[in-house]
């Protein structure tokens, strides 16, 4: 995973959310004030029992002191209606600034290559989709007001300290500074732990994700325990690290304890001699005691809020890491069109290698040319390896060719905008991925203009799923408006390539890629899939890649790729006069398939 360049300070790196806050400012504003009104509310009381002290209660003047009495809890009341008031401001934007960062977010996800998908964890992407962002309303809508307003009530408090005497201010202040010392350290150690614990956690999530993915061979194969020792030891990791945070912060908490009392019992000292001396009066004391009792919730407040600080960083960092991930698949700036498009395929001098390769290895496609004429059917054949799944990706973008150009009726696909071009071109992959939804939303997922339950849709669903053979759809519980479950794991792996083939049907396309939809079909099945096939091959260009002897008599010519290289095409009877390596990719098909018929017959 990607990380940035340089770690920002931590004021700069929250100053990232300004634009997302931006438009709901002056509810956050209005929060911060209540919030501040609240804690200027507080500072008053002692105030005002400083002078009843020293007014009333000392004349025994009943009235001023129910007077007074009132007056304290009517300073209460204000306090509670003002804290009232901060969380009415704040809480309903924070949320709107959640619901915006997740949506960015997850666009950013659906506009990022396939390439950033290889290299990041889902549980990673998970945890900073729902835990990061879930945190970061949390810090806006309560953290950050929380510890501005703290930290000016510490200051005001502070200066209001020497009201009474110069020499009790002057010991409070000295005395607390080690906090500020043991805040800055806190900050350091705890936003390494910080982030080493957000890490793991998404390492955690991808662990339970892959392993409920994963259930039947986990089961199948016995590795049950074995899954749950890994799990485990990541577990233990983590927990570790989190031992880790809290020692800090209990360590940090232990000096916001400790430092305060220490103030306390030296002020309470130099206090007494100084009312003994008669440089103070007991309401004086009392007043500054209460204050100083009042500026104790917000300096232990300052470890909750200083770890609420770190951890709310640590989180924009992650999900920035996301959010400025490069993307280099984009719309080109001055995009061409296709008027009217025939379905011409070229591959021309196209070479590829994916980011994670040496330096030494040669391209996997090392320099590929190939037309597809308008409405022919081409097979692409080869041995395990030779490139054949990612000459697939390429037509659509999935992936950019690192040199060379793939061109779609004469036009560079980088010079289209991705919709138009994958409006054109559609695709089938061997391993067929479902989406928790109805088989008709899953059929129709290329056709957006649609309304799926039109009479249209209806028929573009019904042709779609007749040539992929996909009856059984009309026989589940609700039809075709049944859920299939999380990645259509609730069917069979030969009824979910059939779902995903009648998805690529029903998208009408000029171009259709297929990679290897068949092989999860028994023979029947697929018979009947390839007679389908042919009438809407008829006027589709189609690549297939061929893992069969009998997806290859689709074709009208085969192409033969070898070590990242089209080194034969033409028909399959000429390939098999002139091709030796050809014969040999073929009779290892027929093996593979007298195998898997060998196999059906056993079951």
């Amino acid at each position: 995973m990607s990380t940035p360049p340089q770690r920002l300070s931590t004021a700069r790196a929250l100053a990232r959310l300004i634009p997302f806050a931006r438009p709901v400012f002056g509810r956050l504003i209005g929060g911060l004030f209540a919030a501040l009104g609240a804690a200027v509310v507080s500072l008053m009381i002692p105030l005002v029992l400083q002078a009843v002290v020293d007014g009333p209660i000392a004349d025994l003047d009943v009235p001023l002191i129910v007077w007074a009495s009132l007056g304290v809890l009517a300073l209460g009341v204000a306090e509670a209606l003002f804290v009232y008031l901060r969380r009415a401001f704040v809480l309903t934007p924070a949320t709107g600034v959640e619901y915006e960062i997740r949506q960015q977010f997850y666009r950013r996800l659906q506009r990022l290559p396939v390439a950033f998908h290889d290299r990041w964890q889902s549980g990673q992407l998970l945890s900073r989709m729902m835990q990061d962002i879930n945190l970061l309303r949390r810090w806006l809508a309560f953290g950050s007001i929380l510890l501005v307003v703290n930290v000016l009530t510490i200051i005001i408090g502070a200066v209001l300290l020497f009201r009474w005497h110069w020499a009790l201010g002057v010991t409070f202040i000295v005395v607390s500074i080690p906090l500020w010392f043991f805040g800055y350290r806190f900050e350091r150690k705890y936003g390494t732990l910080a982030r080493q614990s957000q890490d793991q956690a998404g390492d955690l999530a991808t662990s339970v994700e892959e392993s409920v993915h994963g259930i039947r061979v986990l089961k199948a194969f016995g590795r049950g325990k074995h899954a749950l020792q890994k799990f485990a030891r990541q577990v233990e990791t983590l927990r570790q690290t989190e031992l880790g945070k809290a020692r800090e912060v209990g360590l940090l908490w232990f000096w916001l304890e400790v430092v305060p009392m220490i103030a306390f019992a030296l002020c309470l000292l130099i206090g007494i001699y100084l009312t003994a001396q008669g440089e103070l009066s007991s309401g004086q004391l009392l007043g500054f005691f209460a204050m100083a009792t009042a500026l104790r919730w917000p300096l232990e407040s300052l470890g909750f809020l200083f770890s609420f600080l770190v951890d709310a960083r640590t989180a924009t960092d992650r999900v920035f890491d996301v959010l400025d991930e490069e993307n280099d698949i984009v719309d080109p700036a001055q995009p061409k069109t296709i008027a009217e498009p025939h379905g011409e395929l070229a591959f021309r001098g196209v070479h590829f290698r994916y980011q994670d390769a040496a330096p030494h290895e040669r391209d996997l496609l090392d320099g590929v040319d190939l037309v597809l004429r308008p409405g022919e059917t081409m097979a692409l054949v080869g041995l395990t390896g030779s490139g054949k799944t990612t000459l697939t990706t390429l037509p659509t973008r999935l992936y950019d060719v690192t040199d060379g150009a793939v061109e779609l009726d004469g036009v560079d696909v980088r010079d289209l905008t991705l919709s138009d071009l994958r409006r054109n071109i559609s695709m089938a992959f061997e391993d067929a991925t479902l989406f928790s939804a109805t088989v008709r939303e899953n059929v129709l997922l290329g056709r957006d203009e649609l309304d799926p339950h039109s009479p249209e849709a209806d028929a573009v669903l019904t042709e779609a799923l007749e040539i992929a053979q996909a009856h059984f759809a009309y026989e589940l519980p609700n039809g075709v408006d049944t859920t299939v479950g999380e990645e259509g794991l609730s069917l069979s792996g030969g009824q979910r390539q059939r779902l995903a083939l009648a998805r690529a049907v029903a998208a009408r396309p000029t171009v259709l890629v297929l990679d290897d939809p068949l092989s999860a079909l028994d023979v029947d099945t697929e018979a009947l899939v390839e007679a389908a096939l042919r009438r809407v091959l008829a006027t589709t260009t189609a690549l297939i890649v061929a893992h069969r002897p009998s997806t290859v008599a689709l074709a009208d010519r085969v192409a033969v790729l070898e070590a990242g290289k089209v080194t034969a095409v033409g028909t399959h009877a000429d390939l098999l006069r002139s091709s030796a390596h050809y014969r040999h990719v073929i009779s290892s098909l027929e093996a593979d398939d007298t195998r898997h018929r060998e196999m059906e017959v056993n079951l």
